[in-house]
Parts: structure tokens; sequence; C-alpha cells
């Protein structure tokens, strides 16, 4: 059994039934695995929650990473682009980043997204014409990421569509 396909069974199970749904013996049922099949990768719940968040934050790094040019203010429109990809992606992965995080609430676990997050928040010394509308761009697309984590029938893809192009129109400025 892949690691990859027992994060996807810890994933769905916090994604349909909430953090009380996550213990070890759910996700190796729903991976179709013993629970030392489980155990051999993930020793304990945390183990596997840490293993979830390392995960998240790699993807979004290689989504943000895909989309930055390297040219002035590219950080914040691949933040945008990213962010929009998650969202309205075929796989809504937003549901599972709020899942994710309402499962690390051990300071030890939350950790490593903390500081993924004081990363994709601070913009690469000098890429920003404008560090503040940088920031407000970065701001607004995470409060639509919770927002929509939350609601997600509240915006439908035009609407979507349209505040994607505001914030990539206002990081250009």
């Amino acid at each position: 059994m892949k690691k990859d396909a027992l994060l996807d069974a810890a994933e769905a199970l916090l994604s349909e039934q909430g953090t009380q749904a996550l213990t070890l013996t759910a996700v190796a049922d729903r991976a179709g695995v013993s629970k030392g099949g489980l155990l051999y990768h993930f020793p304990t719940k945390e183990a596997l929650i840490k293993g979830l968040v390392a995960r998240v934050i790699e993807e979004f790094d290689a989504l943000v990473a895909g989309y930055d040019d390297g040219t002035p203010g590219s950080y914040a429109r691949a933040y945008v682009e990213a962010t929009f990809e998650i969202l309205t992606g075929e796989a809504r992965a937003y549901r599972r980043w709020s899942a994710i995080t309402a499962a690390a609430t051990d300071p030890e676990v939350a950790a490593p997204l903390n500081e993924a997050m004081r990363r994709w928040h601070a913009s690469p010394p000098g890429d920003e014409p404008d560090p503040v509308t940088a920031m407000v761009v970065r701001l607004a697309a995470e409060g639509l990421w919770e927002v929509v984590s939350h609601a997600p029938e509240l915006y439908d893809a035009e609407q979507l569509d349209a505040l994607k192009r505001r914030l990539l129109a206002l990081s250009q400025r």
C-alpha cells in the first residue's frame, strides 16, 4: 500500500465525516488495508496528520512555482492562480485543506502549515512593484478560500472567474 493511498483515505474521511471520524482503524478500513499496513507507514494518528499537512504544503508550493514566471509581481499572480486552481479544480481540493487544517490542532502538527503560511504571504524581496496591493490580493484570495470552504455554493463559476480576473488585474498594477 502506498502512502498516497493512505493519505487519500484519510482525506476522504476528514472531508466527508469530519475530524471525529479520523481514526487509524477507519483510515485502514477506508484504504482496504490492515491496521498493521497503515501503522507501517504512519505509526500514530499524529504521524498521519503530519503526512497530510506535508502533502498539502508540497502541492501548493508546486502550484505556485508552476505559475511564478519571475517577472515583477508574478508571485502574487501565481498565488491567485494556484488558489483558484484549488477552489475551482475538479477535485475541489479546498475541502481537503479545510479538513486537514481542522485536524491539525496540535501546535507541533500545525507548525509546518503555519510556517508555510508565513512564507506564502511574504513576497520575495523586490518581487512586487506595490507590496501592499500584493498583500491585499493574497489576503483576498485567502479570505475567499475560507468562505468557499464553509459555503461552496455561495459563488458560481462565473462569479469565481470574475473574482479571479479582478485579483489578477489588481496584481498587475
